[in-house]
């Protein structure tokens, strides 16, 4: 038996020989072939790759590849060690006896910093702040635990033995005195082996033969950069008994033979490894130190044989595998890419005569360094990119292609945007990106199960003040939808509710209590529940409501059915929560949590494995709690270890913590090699070659991975090689992924600020390949600094540079951006800037004359232009949706003051009880808090006292409603209904200021009465809120209402044929200057128009330029000139010059002849 080293550059020459290998089968025919496989991608890939070794056609390839079982190593360590599925020592399970040992030491004095760190014994909100951490810190804890048993056993051992060491000869140091009393006491309590004890034992069971291993009489490990000491040890062990084969990816053959000398001193402090000074090459000596330090790992083995492997040039794709074989001279490289990974694998430090002698050509694009403003700008860039190789190239597939991103969770919506939307894009107007297929790999368990979401929805929920947006966003999700039969409209219905129920955030008073607001019972869901609720049996009104809830007035008949699967969803929601607020120990948290999310959710037929998945995993937890495997439990009354951890109490942020760990990205292998666009994280298909290879989003400080200092990890302090550096192993990817691309490299970085278009660095090891690349040969375009070969893209897609040929990489004569539609923008931004047309060119025709009813006339001079859009041409116009606040209300707003005030006046003036009405708006939810509602709502009632006290008076008459039919002439009648009529006298008490639509209505109807019944003297007098005060204006009386009211239908008539320029507050503005001031019309009245018309950037109310109609008609921030052109044929009616003047002057004219105005205080 023996250990047999095989290396090699390249993984697919690896492979190659692996499959050589397995050819020649096991003694026993039946057993399975066993390869360890450091990733799913991997183990995807080699199937693959083994599959056209292994058959029983001509040289193997007949596709099939069965008998080979993979391992991680992680299941080979655990099979050796005899704990296949429930390793006590495993972080995951070793946290619970790691919580109970800290929750009983924190008064002992060896735990001082613990406690402290927890805020024990310090009371009050900073202690219960502080033990939010108590999960998180144990489960960290237990994870050093792991990796000192791992990476440095003896220093578990000196602990466990009672001495304070570093595990490596030196003192611990003493801030970190604690942890050996804490790993003694966790190991008191946990009935299993100490880890380093089991180490050891399992190395003696080798030794001595290893006859009950479930193991083949050979094995292979395939593809590692890294093996911690415990695994070397175990690889030596094991090779006493079976023949272990290493298939090792290494960047140079020649660096590996000078490490040797290296290798043969053993592991040392990393402070104190000199083989960076080895390396010639830059990127080795900076990127690979992960497999240097490898090389040394390994050197402790005493009997070593080696093969290194390289591709056959005899027949192609065969593999050479005899020991020590002749490196054959390469053939000399063309393409830049080719030639940074052969002075990368000859270990050749690039100078000025290597570079000067080898050209690249103007056309190379092998390596590719594109610069972005933001991620979504370098998802867009980067399929323009592949598509433009996929249409250069008709050999290339998306099988050829991996994309790599450090960053999966945050790019993969923007992937999903970009890339296979050809079911979605119709008639293949999209980008020819969306006709390719992508498969996302390794995401969190949230983003491809939506139960496990909600779960963790559920206990943010929990935790959290249950906001209004929160509780509506979970009703979106496609699992609550299904259980209660939400649709999109009915999701909209429950916004709307939600916001004038006034539902804020609390599921109910108490709840409240931690924010000390207990006694407030308004704004939360119980409270909103309640008002919908009492909605479908009562009406809304200030005296009409039962105990504390007022109906809400907005449950139709057909929405009623709605209401109630609302509110179960709600009442489910609310049982919830509760439970897991009183929730203790895990076991209790699993139960909870897993009737909570059935409680509220449901799936599809073909989506039942996400159920499956879900309470798999929830039960897993739940196991690991309890001490049990969760496939294999435990016969009744055996012991096993950490008995004692289901009372383990925790809290809400131990849970959230638990959960987001345990729902962690898993890649799966059927995720790889699918024959689509594969996009995975740097970690799944490390060293796999690929035709193409795309790393996205190497960000200066997103990669690599943040180095923060543990500083509770013993390791750190004084790191051993081989000993795990996430920094050092990102950079090692990142060389394992420039060697695997046996084509192209397309690297795609955050380059510029999107705001401010400021340059930013790449990251660090990515300007180290630019610097390499620079010095590796002579460019075309005379770049010596790497920064000179990034590509910076514009920050829009419809850039012309973008559409321009031979721009930002593209081959000449060809344009980069391959996208349609950009290519559209990016001509109307190059093309003649144009006018915006007019609406129309000319006036519609003449309708038919019909009779006019007098709420078409009111609705159209209350906004002329948005009338003949909405009524005419049938045109909708955007509406301003104010967002939905989570936030209790401190003030109200200008708006929000007029509703409060329009109601409370509204049943003021109807006769009810003045503290009934204050009653209503205080149940209604819309005020603040106590003193804050109470100081808003006096200023209020001050305000509608006056107007009932100025208003009254006018009202002695009874109410009634007067309905008018007047012959208009030509044989047209206007027809319609005026109420508010007290006498003979049109009364109007509102709380808005009496601008110039109020007063126009009033008028118009002022007419509408008169012209129906001319032996009356009508009038019409108007009472609104001015400050705290009040305003009045009279109307009337009329001596001749029919003509006035025949021009403003003809004016009508005019503007069912075309957008006149009569905005309403603009032509009253302009109409009272030109009555006090004829001489002076046109510029007094053009000046005051303009004060109406155009947005002052200083004021918070915007002008009429800014409504969505004028906006419409005569574009975003039009001046006061679109409305001044000269008047037109037929519509002389006075002496204005402009259309503006004579539609003004005809309609208002006769209205301030009539007017009269007056404050009441």
């Amino acid at each position: 038996m023996s250990l047999l080293l095989h290396r090699a550059a390249r993984t697919d020459a690896l492979a190659d020989g692996l499959g050589d290998l397995l050819v020649d089968g096991l003694p026993d025919p039946f057993a399975e072939e066993v390869v360890v496989v450091p990733a799913r991608g991997i183990e995807r890939w080699l199937t693959q790759r083994l599959s056209h070794r292994l058959g029983t056609g001509p040289r193997g390839t007949d596709g099939v590849c069965a008998g080979v079982r993979f391992l991680t190593p992680h299941s080979l360590v655990a099979m050796l060690l005899g704990r296949e599925r429930d390793d006590p020592w495993d972080p995951d399970r070793l946290v619970w006896p790691l919580l109970q040992v800290i929750d009983d030491g924190l008064d002992e004095p060896w735990c001082a910093t613990l406690a402290t760190h927890l805020g024990h014994g310090r009371g009050g909100e900073e202690e219960s702040i502080r033990m939010s951490r108590r999960y998180s810190v144990a489960r960290r804890l237990a994870g050093l635990f792991g990796s000192y048993a791992v990476q440095r056993p003896q220093l578990v051992t000196d602990w466990r033995e009672g001495r304070a060491s570093d595990g490596v000869g030196g003192d611990l140091d003493a801030d970190l005195a604690w942890q050996p009393e804490l790993l003694r006491r966790v190991l008191e309590r946990v009935d299993a082996p100490p880890p380093d004890v089991r180490h050891e034992l399992t190395l003696e069971r080798l030794r001595a033969g290893g006859s009950d291993l479930d193991l083949p009489a050979r094995l292979s490990l395939f593809g590692h950069t890294r093996l911690p000491s415990t695994e070397v040890d175990l690889l030596r062990g094991l090779a006493a008994v079976r023949d272990v084969h290493l298939w090792l990816p290494q960047p140079s053959a020649l660096l590996w033979e000078k490490l040797g000398t290296t290798a043969e001193k053993g592991t040392v402090p990393r402070r104190q490894d000199t083989s960076a000074t080895l390396a010639e090459h830059p990127l080795l000596s900076s990127l690979g130190r992960d497999t240097r330090e490898l090389r040394r790992s390994l050197g402790v083995f005493t009997e070593l044989d080696e093969s290194s492997l390289q591709p056959s040039d005899a027949v192609p794709g065969t593999i050479d595998v005899s020991p020590r074989a002749p490196v054959e001279a390469p053939v000399e490289p063309t393409t830049l890419l080719g030639m940074l990974q052969s002075d990368v694998r000859l270990d050749r430090a690039p100078d000025e005569a290597i570079r000067a002698s080898r050209p690249v050509a103007p056309d190379d694009d092998s390596v590719r360094v594109h610069a972005c403003h933001s991620p979504g700008r370098q998802i867009d860039v980067l399929r323009e990119v592949l598509v433009g190789l996929l249409a250069e190239d008709p050999t290339l597939e998306p099988r050829d292609i991996l994309v790599m991103c450090p960053d999966i969770e945050t790019y993969a919506p923007l992937f999903q945007a970009g890339f296979g939307l050809a079911d979605v894009v119709a008639g293949g107007q999209g980008h020819p990106a969306h006709q390719l297929r992508v498969r996302l790999a390794d995401r969190a368990l949230t983003s491809t199960n939506p139960l496990l979401a909600i779960a963790g929805r559920l206990v943010a929920l929990a935790g959290g003040r249950v906001r209004a947006t929160e509780v509506l966003d979970l009703a979106a999700t496609e699992p609550v939808r299904l259980r209660f039969g939400f649709d999109t409209d009915d999701l909209d219905q429950l916004t709307t509710w939600t916001d004038h129920a006034s539902i804020r955030w609390g599921l109910n008073a108490d709840t409240r209590s931690p924010y000390k607001l207990q006694d407030l019972r308004e704004n939360t869901w119980r409270a909103g529940i309640d008002r919908l609720l009492l909605g479908v049996a009562m009406a809304e009104g200030a005296d009409n409501w039962l105990d504390t809830v007022l109906p809400l007035d907005d449950v139709g008949s057909g929405r009623v059915d709605l209401a109630g699967r609302f509110a179960e969803f709600v009442d489910r929601l609310d049982r919830t929560i509760r439970t897991l607020v009183a929730a203790g120990p895990a076991t209790e948290w699993v139960a909870a949590l897993t009737e909570g999310v059935r409680a509220i959710t449901d799936v599809r037929p073909d989506d039942a494995w996400q159920s499956a998945q879900f309470e798999r995993g929830l039960a897993e937890i739940g196991a690991a709690a309890a001490g049990l495997a969760p496939l294999a439990p435990k016969p009744d009354g055996a012991s096993g270890p950490g008995r004692t951890a289901p009372s383990t109490t925790l809290r809400l942020a131990d849970v959230r913590v638990l959960l987001e760990h345990q729902l962690a990205g898993r890649p799966t292998r059927a995720n790889f090699r699918t024959g689509t666009l594969t996009v995975c994280t740097m970690v799944p298909m490390r060293s796999v070659p690929h035709r193409v290879v795309a790393l996205v989003g190497l960000d200066d400080g997103a990669f690599p991975r943040s180095g923060t200092f543990d500083g509770d990890d013993a390791l750190a302090r004084d790191p051993m090689t081989g000993e795990r550096d996430l920094r050092s192993e990102d950079r090692q990817l990142l060389l394992d992924a420039l060697l695997a691309a046996t084509e192209k490299l397309v690297i795609t970085y955050t380059g510029a600020n999107e705001h401010s278009g400021l340059e930013r660095p790449p990251s660090v090891p990515l300007g180290e390949i630019l610097d390499a690349l620079a010095l590796t040969a002579t460019h075309p375009s005379g770049a010596t600094r790497g920064a000179d070969l990034v590509i910076r893209h514009p920050l829009q897609p419809f850039d012309p540079r973008n559409h321009e040929r031979g721009r930002l990489g593209a081959a000449p004569g060809v344009p980069f951006s391959f996208d349609r539609a950009a290519l559209g923008g990016a001509r109307a931004q190059a093309g003649e800037r144009i006018p915006l047309p007019p609406l129309l060119t000319e006036p519609l025709p003449a309708p038919a004359p019909a009779d006019v009813n007098l709420a078409d006339l009111l609705r159209f001079f209350a906004d002329p232009i948005g009338d003949f859009l909405r009524s005419v041409l049938d045109v909708g116009l955007p509406r301003e949706t104010e967002e939905l606040l989570d936030a209790l209300p401190i003030e109200l707003d200008g708006l929000q003051k007029w509703q409060v005030g329009e109601r409370m006046l509204r049943d003021s003036v109807n006769g009810l009880d003045p503290m009934s009405v204050i009653q209503a708006e205080r149940r209604r939810g819309e005020l603040p808090p106590r003193e804050l509602g109470t100081r808003a709502l006096t200023e209020i009632v001050q305000t509608v006292t006056e107007l009932v006290r100025v208003g009254t008076p006018l009202l002695i008459a009874p109410a009634r409603s007067v309905d008018v039919d007047i012959d208009l002439g030509e044989a047209r009648r206007l027809t319609g209904t005026v109420s508010g009529i007290h006498g003979d006298r049109i009364v109007s008490i509102t709380y808005s200021s009496l601008r110039a639509k109020q007063r126009l209505q009033a008028w118009i109807k002022l007419l509408a009465v008169g012209a129906a019944d001319p032996t009356r003297d009508w009038s019409a007098r108007l009472v609104g809120r001015s400050g705290a005060g009040a305003d009045t204006v009279a109307l009337g009386p009329v001596t001749e209402p029919l003509e006035h009211l025949r021009a403003l239908v003809d004016i009508y008539d005019r503007g069912r044929r075309e957008p006149l320029p009569l905005p309403v507050d603009t032509a009253a503005n302009y109409a009272r200057i030109a009555q006090r001031d004829p001489l002076a019309r046109t510029v007094a009245a053009r000046a005051k128009a303009l004060t109406s018309w155009k947005t002052d950037r200083n004021s918070p109310v915007p002008g009429e330029d800014a409504k969505p109609a004028h906006v419409r008609v005569f574009g975003p921030g039009a001046p006061v000139d679109v409305l001044l052109s000269e008047p037109r044929p037929g519509e002389a009616w006075n002496t204005s010059p402009t259309r503006l003047g004579q539609y003004a002057v005809r309609v208002w004219g006769p209205l301030l002849e009539h007017e009269s105005q007056g404050a009441a205080r």
